[in-house]
């Protein structure tokens, strides 16, 4: 009940104000958000902040190359440098002493039988014109000794022909005288002097035969003698002209004019380099083995000769007993086709092929292999890169094998691994 006259209190004193309680709201809204973000940051980060605790350093993902572990087939081989020579380049030297002039310039193709130089001797030409005129009247002395020979069997020849009339004369005096003696018409005296005469002609006429066989024997062996005079003459003369055809240096085969020893019209003596040539189609390449690999090379090992980013295949033809600057030199052959316009003394790269291996565990090739020397490796996994011990195998141009220590499938940091100073754990950042 309200008394008459008293006054009423307001309420005043029981209100808040509105707006300050709304504020304190809303930042207890926003910093419960905040804490619940940071805890799903931190949870996000969680294993971030684990590999980072984990690591001893760390290296940006774009500084390094990786690999995985693959399995298949791996070629054992070593790749060496190579220059491309001829298997026949024989070098022309001078066969005397005179002035050379060249018919062709260095790097020309000649064709078989081309005139390369000739080589002027007049000492060889004038030898040339004496032993011609020597042979010529050896010659003439033949034609004679011929005509002399059958001049003289003709004289024999009618000596015994005259003889032989002589002794039928000889004969039919005989004959008559026997008839008159029988007749009583001759007596005994001239029945013997014509018996005498019959055996003389008989006697002249045998002598004749003998001495004009003895005499075709003489002249015989004479016309012989000058015909093998004349025979050596020929050979003289022939070996002289030879001597002066050979002046003129030909090309033996197809190919290149490959270097000049000399210039033109320089003297040169018996002897003396002059030029060589290249055989374009039977060329080689010399190989420079390192010492520490050519024990593991011999004759006959498969070659892979590489020729403006094409693979040829060849074959290690011989390889040097010495070691010379910790090279083997070595001679690779084409095995087939010869690539087209090789020239000589062009560098090539070759890969020897040591040994094939089949279904085996591998990687490829890089840095790590010197950086670990090849006993540890760095594998890849969550953003780590943990040190881990390897046994590895045959070392090819391009891949590695794995004997031991990486399974199928695993990833490896490729580059070099020194900038990690033997830390046992890297972190890998993006």
């Amino acid at each position: 009940m309200l008394v008459p006259g008293a006054m009423i209190r307001d309420t005043s004193s029981m209100d808040r104000p509105v707006a300050h309680r709304s504020r304190a709201a809303r930042l207890a809204l926003w910093g419960g958000a905040l804490v619940a973000v940071l805890a799903v940051l931190l949870l996000l980060a969680r294993p971030a902040i684990r590999r980072w605790h984990a690591s001893q350093t760390s290296v940006r993902a774009d500084r390094l190359r990786f690999g995985t572990v693959v399995r298949g087939d791996l070629i054992h081989d070593i790749g060496v440098q190579g220059r491309v020579v001829a298997a026949s380049s024989p070098t022309l030297y001078s066969p005397r002493q005179g002035l050379v002039s060249l018919k062709v310039r260095e790097g020309q193709l000649v064709a078989s039988g081309d005139v390369l130089a000739v080589v002027e001797s007049p000492e060889l030409d004038s030898q040339v014109r004496q032993e011609q005129a020597t042979f010529e009247a050896l010659q003439s002395d033949l034609g004679r000794k011929q005509l002399a020979v059958r001049q003289q069997n003709l004289e024999n020849r009618q000596r015994v022909d005259l003889l032989e009339v002589k002794l039928e004369a000889a004969n039919r005096a005989l004959d008559r005288s026997q008839r008159l003696s029988d007749l009583g018409l001759a007596n005994a005296i001239e029945l013997e002097q014509a018996r005498d005469a019959v055996k003389i002609a008989s006697l002249e006429l045998d002598q004749a035969k003998q001495s004009l066989e003895l005499e075709r024997e003489a002249l015989e062996f004479e016309l012989k003698d000058t015909r093998l005079r004349l025979g050596r003459q020929r050979l003289v003369l022939e070996d002289a002209e030879r001597q002066r055809m050979e002046l003129s240096l030909r090309a033996p085969f197809d190919g290149q004019v490959g270097s000049l020893s000399v210039a033109d019209r320089d003297a040169v003596v018996r002897g003396q380099p002059v030029l060589t040539v290249v055989d374009l189609s039977d060329l080689e390449v010399e190989v420079s083995i390192p010492e520490s690999s050519a024990d593991n090379v011999a004759t006959g090992a498969e070659a892979v000769v590489t020729v403006d980013g094409r693979d040829w295949p060849g074959r290690l033809t011989r390889i040097a007993a010495e070691v010379k600057d910790s090279q083997v030199q070595g001679r690779v052959a084409f095995v087939g086709e010869i690539p087209a316009n090789l020239r000589q003394s062009q560098r090539v790269s070759i890969r020897l092929v040591l040994d094939r291996r089949h279904d085996v565990l591998k990687v490829p090739r890089g840095p790590f292999l010197e950086a670990g020397g090849g006993r540890t490796v760095y594998v890849v996994a969550d953003g780590l890169a943990r040190r881990r011990d390897v046994s590895l195998g045959a070392v090819s141009v391009t891949e590695v094998e794995v004997i031991d220590g990486l399974a199928e499938g695993e990833r490896i940091v490729l580059s070099d691994t020194g900038g990690f100073a033997g830390a046992e754990t890297v972190l890998i950042r993006k």
